[in-house]
């Protein structure tokens, strides 16, 4: 059984090079959002035409990113959401709660201190890791059924 897993959220660290390195082997493939964050923030305005108004730079990237977060997360068998530590991911709770609803398996990335701010995403969630490795044993144990060790 192939898991499709789409890894949103955070894109400031190497979280998703950890799980994709570490799932090598499983039967999975990923998917996600565009990581470079000019590229990101900039999409709308290069394909649509710029904005004097940075509200409305900002909003035209949002949508065209949206459409291909939205395929993804429709897409995914489970969607991990990682939130970082030092950059607020809005989106990424957008993410979690939108997976929720289409009844993906959601998995939640996040470090113990953001426990009471995310507690309503962890709420929504099927399991909250800590640590990318975390993750990796869960699709290990959903393929395979084998605990760590």
């Amino acid at each position: 059984m192939t898991l499709k897993i789409y890894l949103s959220g955070e894109i400031h660290t190497d979280w998703r090079e950890q799980i994709i390195a570490g799932a090598k082997g499983l039967d999975v493939v990923f998917a996600g959002p565009v990581t470079d964050h000019a590229a990101s923030d900039d999409c709308g305005v290069a394909i649509l035409g710029a904005e004097e108004n940075k509200f409305w730079h900002d909003h035209k990237g949002a949508k065209i990113n949206a459409i291909r977060t939205r395929k993804g997360i429709e897409d995914a068998d489970i969607v991990v959401v990682r939130f970082g530590e030092k950059y607020k991911q809005w989106n990424a709770a957008f993410d979690a709660g939108y997976a929720a609803a289409l009844g993906k398996s959601v998995i939640v990335l996040s470090q113990p201190e953001h426990q009471h701010a995310l507690k309503e995403v962890h709420a929504a969630a099927l399991a909250v890791a800590e640590a990318p490795r975390q993750v990796v044993e869960i699709l290990r144990y959903v393929l395979s059924g084998a605990l760590p060790g």
